[in-house]
């Protein structure tokens, strides 16, 4: 009998989420097959733990609450998140295009322009890394961003260059507003990502470029700035 009742519940559910399908934003759908998928998983549980089944009832309330709270089943990903592993972080100057990795901080580059065009950082050995700081060094965005990956790849090595730029010399930085597709690149979000996930991805950020910890007040800077700017969008 509990088990043609736990049926019932999961064919409620699967009509439930039919009439939804045809009808819902993509974005509230997610969350409505999360918690749908969760508190039927929860009310399978408790009707097998009632029949005395306190193994696989126990489990089925574990995975219903997994589900509501995180999103995930063991391995399964329900989705509600703007963020998946090894996505990251992209920030564009005139002569580079930069990437921080979300789950290891890594952070690598691409050279748009210049003589060291169609290369990456992590190609260059110290002496051309150097040339390339002087290089772009009529281009303050550029100029922080070679440093910044200069401080992740070689720790101290302000110390050994003359005329030490630890706040950053060359041209004035670009002050042109940021967009909201810029924004949400910093970010690593997908556009239309809610206030929540906005705040969640700045302090995920923040927490891999802090210049408390050693990170890039270049890089901080811009993404305080794109969360301000999606933010302002929602008032």
């Amino acid at each position: 009998m509990s088990y043609f009742i736990g049926g019932l519940i999961v064919l409620g559910v699967l009509i439930l989420l039919a009439r939804l399908f045809v009808s819902t934003d993509p974005r509230a759908l997610v969350g409505i097959i999360r918690y749908a998928v969760g508190f039927g998983l929860m009310g399978i549980g408790t009707i097998m733990v009632l029949a005395g089944r306190w193994g696989l009832g126990g489990a089925a309330v574990a995975a219903g609450i997994s589900a509501i709270s995180l999103g995930r089943i063991g391995p399964i990903d329900l989705g509600g998140h703007s963020r998946t592993i090894g996505t990251g972080s992209t920030v564009r100057s005139r002569f580079l295009r930069m990437q921080l990795d979300h789950d290891s901080g890594a952070l690598t580059g691409d050279i748009l322009r210049g003589s060291f065009a169609g290369r990456t950082l992590d190609e260059l050995d110290e002496p051309d890394l150097f040339a390339l700081r002087e290089e772009v060094s009529g281009d303050g965005e550029s100029l922080a961003l070679v440093e910044a990956y200069l401080d992740r790849r070689m720790p101290g090595w302000r110390e050994n260059v003359e005329g030490d730029t630890a706040t950053g010399t060359g041209g004035a930085p670009d002050t042109s507003p940021m967009t909201d597709e810029q924004a949400y690149e910093i970010l690593g979000l997908s556009s239309g990502a809610s206030q929540t996930e906005i705040r969640a991805a700045h302090r995920r950020l923040m927490k891999k470029v802090h210049p408390d910890q050693g990170g890039s007040t270049f890089l901080a800077t811009k993404i305080n700035e794109a969360k301000d700017r999606l933010l302002g969008n929602h008032r």
